[in-house]
């Protein structure tokens, strides 16, 4: 009973460092229009935020596996719930970028551990098992994050949203200090750290197919993300509203098969589950692609099979990457969620250059030729380290 109220004790931090910029997002122009500043400033919160919470990974993996992981948590979370008051309480924008950077840095300690933990506690099936519970409970905030956020500031404001981030930090923070236990391994960060602990895990046949996989992943994503709403507005005339209950449609799917995705790898063995189930999520890019523009119903089925498609793959790198470096767990992850990140970032930046002609099929099906090349270059890669030591593989 305690294992699972610790998961979810994880989850909901998960969950917490998550709103940070999704309860904030449906709030850039009360934020713009208080602080009398331009958009640009505005994104720049955004940017900041995004930015620190990627770089700080690697700093606070290794951190982690070396004090421990309720050592960097607890003080992390304070450090949030002061940012979150600052952003609520800043009288310019510039006040507001120190505390959505502070926020970021701060946030980024609660993915590293949590996936960290969830490793210490659980092995074997319970661990998949685990990391897909943790999944779908992370995955609640950018579906419901932010409508919450729009509820709360149209009746009290953006400072009301970030107060509100505040005291559930504060609540995550006062339940972690009174029964989360230290479970960082005894032999854990006994080594030495040094950047050679990167190369190992980048090199590594099947981490640095994870590492592959969730880059290209997270690119198609967010170019998903841009550019879903544009194609929407301009071929279906559709509302923000109505453009926003496809996007939950989205999360929903996800949600929906974490749990399966659980089941797939547990049943199936990681190095199969991992590669088919990428697959499968490469292949609804490309059949995006091609149906999106025939109609508003093959548009929305197709969403929607790119959704349940990436809840399947959520939770198998974490599970696999906290079974290869058991010494390492928290840095491994942290390196994960940095490459993740990175694909975030280029996929607005290139898909901007894929459309410039204007041409949505051209974009997504870019995107998913390029997803597809990656999950096949990786299958080769698994294949290889699979013939040299097949019994490290299935983990």
């Amino acid at each position: 009973m305690k294992l699972r109220f610790i998961l979810y004790l994880i989850g909901f931090s998960a969950f917490v460092g998550s709103l940070g910029q999704n309860l904030y997002s449906p709030l850039l122009g009360q934020v713009e229009q208080h602080l009398h500043t331009t958009g640009y400033m505005v994104n720049l919160s955004v940017s900041l935020f995004t930015m620190a919470l990627a770089v700080m990974q690697i700093v606070f993996g290794p951190l982690a596996d070396r004090k421990g992981r309720r050592k960097i948590l607890l003080p992390a979370l304070i450090v949030y719930a002061a940012a979150s008051l600052g952003c609520a309480f800043a009288p310019s924008v510039w006040q507001l970028l120190c505390f959505r950077l502070l926020q970021g840095i701060s946030s980024a300690v609660i993915p590293v551990v949590a996936a960290a933990v969830i490793g210490d506690l659980f092995q074997g099936k319970d661990r998949a098992k685990g990391m897909g519970t943790y999944q779908l409970v992370l995955m609640l905030a950018p579906a419901i994050g932010p409508l919450i956020g729009g509820i709360i500031g149209q009746h009290y404001g953006y400072q009301g949203a970030f107060i509100f981030l505040a005291v559930l930090v504060l609540a995550v923070w006062a339940v972690s200090a009174a029964v989360l236990p230290e479970t960082k391994p005894e032999h854990s960060g006994q080594r030495r750290f040094s950047l050679t602990n990167f190369s190992v895990i980048a090199k590594h046949p099947i981490s640095g197919t994870i590492l592959l996989y969730g880059f290209v992943q997270c690119f198609a994503y967010f170019v998903f993300l841009v550019f879903l709403p544009q194609m929407l507005s301009q071929l279906y005339h559709f509302m923000p509203a109505q453009t926003g209950v496809v996007l939950l449609s989205l999360s929903g799917c996800s949600i929906t098969s974490i749990k399966l995705g659980t089941w797939i790898q547990n049943y199936f063995g990681n190095r199969r589950a991992l590669f088919y189930s990428f697959l499968l999520h490469a292949l609804t890019v490309i059949l995006f692609a091609f149906t999106a523009m025939s109609s508003l119903s093959f548009l929305i089925l197709a969403v929607c099979l790119f959704g349940f498609a990436m809840g399947l793959t959520m939770s198998m790198p974490s599970v696999i990457l906290t079974e290869l470096f058991s010494e390492e767990r928290a840095t491994a992850i942290g390196v994960y969620n940095l490459v993740r990140y990175l694909g975030m970032a280029l996929g607005p930046m290139l898909g901007s250059v894929l459309y410039a002609h204007g041409s949505f099929t051209l974009l997504f099906l870019t995107s998913g030729i390029l997803f597809l090349t990656a999950v096949l270059v990786g299958k080769g890669w698994m294949g290889s380290f699979a013939m040299a030591a097949p019994k490290k593989v299935e983990g």
